[in-house]
């Protein structure tokens, strides 16, 4: 999606958003990221605000709505929402502004307790039943081998999605941003999510999955169950690398593989 810098906004959009801020001083476009029309730092007279936004036409619009949605339920780790505003052809939310890197998911990295601690906090969170949002069932219904999918079935929230830039190291802890896919599901995926990156950032597929084990979700899951993420998400990866032969797609395929045969010896 092709990103338009701060003052290309509508004048009644940036109006609206001085009316929740007030002045407007000075508006810095972010680097990274593909899913927003813009995503801007502002200097405001209440303080930094970070603002990402959407066409209201565009087929990504809904995951935003969901993003905005589920953010009151969220825990403290992920930065806080203070406003979501639609007009004038733009969806728009307004966030804390978290000034911190991305995470390194190195072997030894000191950032992965911080990141166990953040994932720990949100593994006690329940998905909000009066939010639509996306099944876990339903996202890896194409996938599962059969019979296993109701494994993928429970109540927790989910991010699912733990790219190093989704998690920002900011004075002392981690924060999960872009919450543009948040699913309701067994709680055992998320520390299966996050193994998979730990292998991309050089761990072997049994040290990835130690590192699950440290999260109860995970360690009190059924072994055909975490034999059926490992082959879904390999199945799923697969796919992904042969609708776009990426380097990276096809070296996520090769360890999706690698943590199946992992999580089922008989893969």
């Amino acid at each position: 999606m092709s990103r338009i810098p701060f003052d290309q906004l509508p004048a009644e959009v940036r109006q609206a958003i001085a009316d929740k801020t007030g002045a407007v001083h000075q508006a810095v476009t972010t680097p990274g990221g593909m899913n927003s029309g813009i995503a801007s730092v502002l200097d405001t007279d209440s303080g930094p605000v970070f603002v990402k936004g959407i066409p209201t036409d565009h087929p990504q619009v809904r995951a935003q709505h969901r993003e905005a949605a589920v953010a009151p339920h969220l825990p403290a780790s992920c930065p806080r929402l203070f406003w979501h505003l639609e007009l004038d052809g733009w969806s728009l939310l307004g966030y804390e502004v978290v000034e911190g890197r991305h995470a390194d998911y190195a072997p030894g990295s000191p950032d992965l307790p911080l990141v166990e601690a953040a994932l720990t906090e949100l593994q006690g969170i329940a998905a909000p039943a009066d939010v639509e949002i996306k099944q876990a069932v339903d996202r890896w219904a194409e996938y599962t081998p059969p019979g296993t999918l109701q494994h993928f079935d429970g109540d927790a929230l989910l991010h699912t999605d733990f790219a190093p830039d989704n998690v920002l190291i900011a004075e002392g802890r981690a924060r999960l941003i872009d919450w543009a896919w948040p699913t309701r599901g067994a709680a055992w995926i998320d520390p299966g999510a996050l193994a998979l990156r730990l292998m991309g950032a050089g761990h072997p597929a049994e040290a990835a999955i130690e590192f699950a084990n440290r999260f109860p979700s995970w360690r009190d899951a059924a072994p055909e169950a975490l034999a059926a993420f490992g082959a879904a998400t390999a199945s799923l990866w697969r796919e992904i690398a042969e609708q776009d032969k990426a380097l990276w797609k096809r070296a996520m395929a090769e360890q999706a593989t690698d943590l199946a045969r992992a999580l089922d010896t008989s893969f």
